[in-house]
């Protein structure tokens, strides 16, 4: 299953929760790219910085259950501070970043199968998914939840702020010219605004078991 939308716009939250409920894994495409930029923070630290492409080749990325490990460094609680969030945007950005990360993610897709949240993951990287939603939201109402999610992370936060980062990176994520964010041709488009979760997710489990 693929679940594709803007940041903010439910993915994690949802996907999270939709995997619970058909025990499956789930696994966010995103923290690939946060914990590259970790690696490459690490690495520089001593030098000239690593090439990231390269980078994401060599190293092995688990994802498994709550932790995040990228070459055997668990990396969970630096993912998502504002640097290294800065920094994932850049690296979505580099072709080459993409194509060598594409391996590793759709190495996930196995029996009996997995909720897969991103923002290309209908278009790119599993295409032949079986079931394909886009979640949206308006800019505010996703800023408004990035700061509920990093002040319970314990992490400082500004409405403003996140709603100046957020609009820039649709623009961004819309105008790359590898893997542009955009609904897949046969994907569901959601709205997530100002419904609730709970509903959000048993929308996704009706058209998935009326399927």
């Amino acid at each position: 299953m693929a679940i594709d939308g803007p940041a903010g716009s439910g993915k994690s939250a949802v996907g999270r929760r939709l995997a619970s409920a058909l025990e499956l894994p789930f696994v966010d495409s995103g923290l690939f790219y946060r914990a590259l930029a970790c690696a490459i923070e690490e690495g520089s630290a001593g030098g000239a910085e690593p090439d990231p492409a390269a980078l994401a080749l060599e190293l092995e990325f688990d994802l498994g259950g709550d932790r995040i490990r990228a070459g055997g460094r668990d990396v969970t609680d630096l993912v998502y501070g504002a640097e290294i969030s800065a920094r994932a945007s850049t690296l979505a950005q580099i072709p080459k970043v993409r194509s060598a990360l594409l391996g590793q993610q759709r190495s996930l897709a196995h029996d009996p199968g997995v909720v897969m949240a991103g923002r290309d993951i209908g278009t790119v990287v599993l295409p032949w998914a079986e079931h394909k939603f886009f979640l949206t939201a308006g800019v505010e109402e996703r800023a408004r939840r990035r700061e509920r999610q990093l002040r319970a992370r314990g992490l400082a936060a500004d409405e403003d702020a996140l709603k100046a980062e957020i609009s820039e990176r649709d623009r961004q994520d819309t105008e790359r010219a590898v893997a542009p964010l955009r609904p897949a041709a046969d994907a569901t488009v959601v709205e997530t605004e100002g419904v609730a979760l709970e509903a959000v997710v048993a929308r996704l489990l009706g058209l998935i078991r009326g399927a």
